[in-house]
């Protein structure tokens, strides 16, 4: 992620505008973002230092390019390489060695005179001499603790010019997200995916349904609770990237500026165009899921009609999102989760989700192999080996 002081943002009255590079006016940034990932993909072996100094280059001659765009550049590109660090000490030790056999030279000067007579370059070669390397070497690593002296030792990159270019523009929303205060995620798809990442995040929430498929998930906490810190704005940044990544939804968040008391709006939505580096969700979470929902088809069976993943249980904070809801035409309904070829770890959170809402009307369909280790649930699941029968689940609803 960038840091707070290359956040380049506008506000329009209560609401902020991160920077964002369109296509439209920003058509030349793709050729500049080329030259950038040229530039580290040819840099192995440079300096930091350099890679940055060749960036900026780039832009020598752009006249709408703030530093801070530059700077933020920098940073995504040294997040996606590898750098020589020196962690034990070596440049240290090594400096330490090198300036006691100068400093019986001292003063060191180019051209020698009647005042002044050793010379720089006579005596790094007989320092080099002592040591038995090569100046160049003693020279590369003499500074490598220092960051702006790490070279360049792997540059896994970005796909292509416009992977950069989406990056930047994600990691502006995120740079605004350091001041949030509190979010708000109105959900109509893929809202399994992003409560999972909101918890990897280690946001608090609470969570509303709204009507069928359609849910409103709270983010707040101890940034707007308790004290003034952004430490919970910067998990809310890093959840950025996952919500992005979905589809269905609208977020809104409160961002505290830098004025005391003044806060803005942040809006975004999955229609505003952002691209993610994280992979979409997966439709499935198994193929005994996809297998079961791809055999029941569109069309009602029996009456009942197949959502997926179409209702979610909330208790505080504990989610749980069943696999499959079954909707009859005379109103009845029923939820289903299936546990597959799992660790003893999976099965016994399963268990302790299942407990957690005793009323709830669940179906649980667990695999041969790991049915006895469901407990209570043992008798009442619906078994299968490698496939789950659809006229064994018929049969279980009509029981409802």
């Amino acid at each position: 992620m960038l840091t707070r002081e290359m956040a380049i943002a506008e506000f329009d009255r209560e609401r902020i505008v991160p920077d964002r590079l369109t296509r439209k006016t920003h058509g030349r940034y793709l050729g500049y973002a080329e030259r950038m990932l040229r530039v580290y993909r040819r840099g192995v072996g440079l300096t930091r230092q350099a890679l940055h100094r060749a960036v900026w280059n780039v832009f020598a001659d752009e006249e709408d390019c703030p530093a801070r765009r530059i700077e933020a550049f920098c940073k995504l590109l040294d997040d996606a390489a590898a750098f020589h660090r020196d962690r034990r000490g070596k440049a240290a030790a090594l400096r330490r060695e090198v300036f006691r056999m100068a400093a019986a030279s001292h003063p060191l000067v180019r051209s020698p005179d009647r005042l002044f007579d050793h010379a720089e370059t006579d005596v790094k070669a007989e320092i080099a001499q002592r040591l038995g390397r090569s100046w160049t070497d003693i020279d590369a690593e003499l500074f490598a603790d220092v960051i702006e002296f790490h070279r360049l030792a792997r540059f896994d990159g970005y796909p292509d010019a416009a992977a950069l270019l989406a990056r930047y523009n994600v990691a502006q929303v995120q740079a605004a997200l350091f001041g949030a205060a509190s979010m708000r995620i109105w959900a109509t798809e893929d809202f399994k995916t992003i409560l999972r990442y909101a918890k990897l995040a280690r946001l608090m929430h609470t969570i509303a349904r709204q009507g069928p498929g359609r849910y409103r998930i709270d983010v707040d906490g101890p940034a707007s609770a308790l004290r003034e810190t952004r430490r919970y704005g910067a998990a809310m940044a890093r959840f950025l990237p996952a919500l992005v990544a979905c589809r269905g939804w609208r977020m809104h968040a409160v961002v505290r500026t830098r004025r005391q008391g003044w806060t803005v709006g942040l809006d975004l939505s999955s229609a505003d165009g952002l691209t993610s580096h994280l992979p979409p969700p997966e439709a499935f979470d198994s193929t005994v899921e996809q297998s079961f929902a791809d055999k029941w088809g569109p069309e009602p069976r029996d009456g009942w009609r197949l959502v997926r993943e179409g209702e979610i249980l909330h208790r505080g904070q504990h989610v749980f999102v069943p696999d499959f809801s079954f909707h009859h035409a005379d109103g009845r309904t029923a939820l289903m989760e299936i546990v597959g070829f799992w660790t003893p770890e999976y099965i016994e959170a399963k268990l302790h989700s299942l407990a957690q809402f005793p009323d709830a009307r669940i179906l649980v369909a667990a695999a041969e192999s790991v049915r006895q280790r469901l407990g209570p649930w043992a008798d009442r699941v619906i078994p299968f080996k490698s496939a789950l029968a659809l006229k064994d689940v018929l049969e279980r609803l009509t029981q409802l």
